[in-house]
């Protein structure tokens, strides 16, 4: 049904709340704001411009020192504190058997991507990883999405297939006209999920061949 796959990473391949809600803890706490860290599970998945600013108010300088602070802790070691969803290994391996392309498509570092998935032992089934720019030019799913367009050359939108587990990115999908198959098993609900335009629900990394 599709030629082109793309995942996201945090949610859907690779449980990542550890590593990423202590580094927000640390990178607010340098503000003097202390919070639980089931209290910040919201901040996986959108980018990091989009919650500091939205859930905390951070603008200019304040902002760009708790991205600062939170990839400093992240690249240092936070980046490997997470694990890779049960399933998995069989559901890429039958779509690499098919010949089309797997892509990594996330909001998250891309460099910091290409070291998660490395070390979880995932990276060899993608044919490419693309995310967020340190120079801050590429930073939301949206934009994410626009330059694997571009890579690829893509005319036939509905050709390429999204999975990802919240609403950013399905709205980042059909913003622009990229079908997304919303996973449950991440951080998202099926209620934000639908109400941002999935086109199928995958509960678990099981049901996700169905629609592919």
């Amino acid at each position: 049904m599709y030629d082109y796959i793309l995942f996201d990473l945090d949610g859907t391949l690779s449980d990542t709340s550890e590593g990423v809600t202590k580094g927000i803890q640390i990178a607010l706490r340098a503000f003097g704001i202390e919070e639980e860290r089931d209290n910040l599970r919201k901040f996986i998945g959108p980018p990091l411009q989009y919650s500091f600013s939205t859930f905390y108010g951070f603008e200019g300088e304040k902002l760009n020192r708790a991205i600062e602070i939170f990839r400093e802790y992240y690249v240092g070691g936070g980046m490997y504190e997470n694990t890779p969803y049960p399933g998995l290994d069989r559901l890429l391996t039958e779509i690499r058997e098919s010949n089309r392309p797997l892509i990594v498509t996330t909001s998250k570092l891309e460099t910091a991507a290409i070291d998660v998935l490395t070390r979880n032992g995932l990276i060899g089934y993608f044919d490419r990883v693309i995310g967020a720019t340190s120079d801050g030019t590429r930073t939301t799913k949206q934009d994410v999405l626009e330059e694997f367009l571009r890579v690829y050359n893509v005319t036939d939108r509905s050709r390429a297939v999204l999975i990802g587990d919240t609403r950013f990115d399905a709205e980042g999908a059909v913003a622009l006209g990229i079908d997304c198959i919303g996973v449950l098993y991440g951080f998202g609900t099926e209620e934000e999920l639908i109400a941002s335009g999935v086109k199928y629900i995958a509960p678990a990394v099981e049901d996700i061949s169905r629609y592919l």
